[in-house]
């Protein structure tokens, strides 16, 4: 059967009115929020959607509203809806799976008329939301942070899940009085909203106090009404960066190794001020070394570890101080593996900036993604979850 067409404007064929509703009443679905940005609602969505695949044949994807987004082929599509259809292959369009990306000037051109906007925007989802549901079991719908995010616009995620129908899971990073408490401020937005918030799920738990939070967030939870759905174990390899990703964040320019750097991730980073007697130390797996691109000794242990092992034996140098290293130890860096980075700032600036980095999920992570999908599959009753809906 072929799909409506809803490919002009880009969504709505001009001779039909405006939706306040989608058409779709029949497709399972559910819209993940979160207490905050940054607490892990696309890492879940990520290992849900897999979950949802081992019981559904079709599960589709949709993040109605989105902040950050990249431009694929001409098209300004939100990065989640990007990373999904790179993932999965969801098997539908990305602006169908974006429909709605907010720019620089999104709020201020909303502002000046917001009720003919709205209007198009509300038709915008509701059309997205049926064709990303075109012929599929089951619907999973991402928010864009806390519930009341988009309210400037009208399009808060509380607002949003009503207009999709759809009930609520809110994820939250782990503890017990604080997530009790954000859950419970977040859970007062649905409400208002009419929308139902059917369970919870606590990120980034350390491993030996997961049984303390079930017991106690579980019973805080109760309290408010809302099913404590799963605690996720914090998992390292999700929160460390890749050289590419650290050389993006610290506006840093490629010496060596590019070609390796997404396989490369910092789990721990050094600061060479030490004697290169005293690095040696430090030359293992997984340890990134900041040192400025004069420290010709520093740069040498490093050469020399690597061709003595026959293998990179750290993650990557970044050389720092915007001093490039002796062109004859270039000619040796190039010998090995070892990504190298240059950057203009100096060490202290650079290591703040990688100390200080979010990172998120991206389509090269191919190493995070049977983490998740395990993390997922583990750890959330999706039993119980699907029981609600």
């Amino acid at each position: 059967m072929t799909p409506p067409d809803f490919t002009q404007n880009p969504f709505r064929q001009p001779a039909f009115p405006l939706l306040t509703e989608p058409t779709n009443t029949e497709v399972k679905r559910v819209f993940v929020a979160a207490t905050r940005m940054n607490d892990g609602k696309t890492t879940t969505c990520l290992g849900l959607y897999a979950a949802l695949q081992s019981l559904y044949p079709r599960v589709g994807f949709i993040k109605p509203v989105g902040q950050r987004f990249v431009n694929i082929q001409g098209l300004q599509v939100d990065e989640d809806s990007y990373l999904f259809d790179t993932i999965y292959d969801v098997h539908v369009p990305l602006e169908s799976m974006s429909p709605v990306t907010i720019d620089g000037t999104f709020t201020r051109r909303f502002l000046k008329q917001p009720d003919t906007m709205l209007a198009e925007l509300e038709d915008k989802i509701c059309r997205a939301f049926d064709r990303v549901s075109w012929e599929k079991d089951f619907t999973l719908i991402e928010g864009t942070g806390h519930a009341g995010v988009g309210s400037v616009f009208d399009l808060s995620n509380a607002r949003v899940a009503k207009l999709l129908k759809a009930k609520v899971i809110i994820v939250t990073p782990g503890g017990i009085g604080r997530p009790i408490d954000e859950i419970a401020l977040n859970k007062a937005l649905f409400d208002k909203a009419g929308v139902e918030v059917i369970g919870a799920i606590l990120n980034k738990v350390e491993h030996d106090k997961i049984g303390l939070i079930q017991e106690y967030a579980g019973l805080g939870l109760d309290r408010l009404g809302v099913p404590l759905l799963g605690v996720l174990p914090i998992q390292r390899v999700l929160s460390r960066p890749s050289l590419s990703q650290i050389a993006e964040e610290i506006d840093g320019q490629w010496l060596n190794g590019k070609a390796t750097a997404t396989k490369q991730r910092a789990e721990r980073v050094i600061v060479g001020a030490m004697t290169a007697k005293s690095v040696v130390d430090y030359l293992q797996p997984g340890v990134v070394i900041i040192t400025p691109g004069d420290r010709d000794d520093i740069i040498l242990a490093a050469v020399s570890s690597a061709r003595i092992s026959g293998q990179k034996t750290i993650a990557g140098l970044i050389l720092t101080d915007d001093t490039p290293p002796h062109p004859k130890l270039l000619e040796l860096l190039a010998q090995t593996e070892i990504p190298v980075i240059s950057a203009k700032a100096d060490s202290y600036t650079v290591t703040s900036k990688i100390n200080d980095m979010t990172v998120k999920t991206q389509p090269q992570d191919t190493d995070k993604i049977p983490v998740i999908k395990k993390l997922i599959t583990e750890h959330v009753d999706l039993k119980r979850l699907l029981k609600t809906l």
